[in-house]
């Protein structure tokens, strides 16, 4: 296992960074690396987000010293996303079969945790986020097909899109993570416009199934102080609660965005006027 340490930035800080101290502070790169765990533990909110790549091996999720416990999901609780092929996530002896985009919440307390492809040749590549968790609840298998569903936007805003909630109340109960797919229609590049943020809890996006050339400009930082970070397929951005998050792609795309933080309200935004915008 490989573990990165971020710390939160303050908003006053940010706004000096240049584009190398933006990306060394609020992107992830290089999640998928053959039968590793690539982890970064963000102090924003506590939340730990990463990637698995399992091929020849079973890999198995350890407790590094930044966890301070000693198992992984002693004190927390985990979404697992499926982004690749077929593979399965074994907790505690019980085998989750997954296929792309289907995802696993696995319960605070639970102890052994592997992850495998069905075939070597064509790996599985499971997203994972993990936040603190006071209560203990239920490891549930949530296929695509299982979440609740969201159409949104319009094509002529170039934002119609489809809104996947999976691990969220009345579809799967948890502590305080809260995590869903978008998937974006041919011809819309905007997510989230226009922007909100939301103080009393942090989110990421990670972005997939974007073409090898095409990129996204995700839009961070405080409403009247804004910047960006150019992003490619299979990368994550951690946003602090003072920052939106919102951005364009040069097409169409998918993002699993995840939530840590006060409470589990998907509607609990603060909505940014476009004349705030800066």
């Amino acid at each position: 296992m490989n573990i990165d340490l971020r710390y939160a930035p303050h908003p006053d800080d940010a706004k000096g960074y240049d584009t190398a101290a933006l990306r060394r502070h609020f992107l992830m790169e290089k999640l998928f690396q053959p039968n590793e765990i690539h982890l970064t533990y963000s102090t924003v909110d506590r939340v730990v987000v990463g990637g698995v790549l399992p091929t020849t091996d079973s890999v198995a999720l350890t407790a590094p010293k930044e966890i301070g416990s000693p198992t992984f999901l002693a004190r927390r609780e985990m979404g697992v996303f499926n982004v690749g092929a077929p593979g399965r996530v074994v907790v505690d002896g019980t085998t989750y079969e997954m296929g792309k985009r289907d995802a696993l919440y696995i319960g605070k307390e639970s102890v052994d945790v592997r992850f495998e492809s069905v075939d070597p040749t064509d790996p599985a590549k499971f997203y994972l986020m993990s936040t603190p968790a006071h209560a203990r609840f239920e490891t549930r298998l949530i296929r695509q097909d299982q979440a609740k569903t969201m159409a949104v936007g319009d094509g002529a805003t170039s934002n119609k899109r489809v809104i996947y909630q999976y691990i969220l109340p009345g579809v799967c109960e948890t502590s305080q993570l809260v995590m869903g797919l978008t998937q974006l229609e041919p011809g819309s590049m905007w997510n989230t416009m226009p922007a909100h943020s939301h103080g009393r809890r942090c989110e990421v996006y990670f972005y997939f199934d974007l073409a090898e050339n095409a990129r996204i400009f995700h839009l961070m930082g405080e409403p009247t102080e804004t910047r960006h970070i150019v992003v490619k397929s299979d990368e994550l951005v951690i946003s602090p609660s003072w920052s939106i998050h919102s951005g364009v792609g040069t097409s169409n795309y998918a993002f699993i965005w995840g939530m840590g933080g006060d409470n589990v309200d998907y509607t609990d935004m603060d909505w940014i006027p476009m004349e705030t915008l800066r």
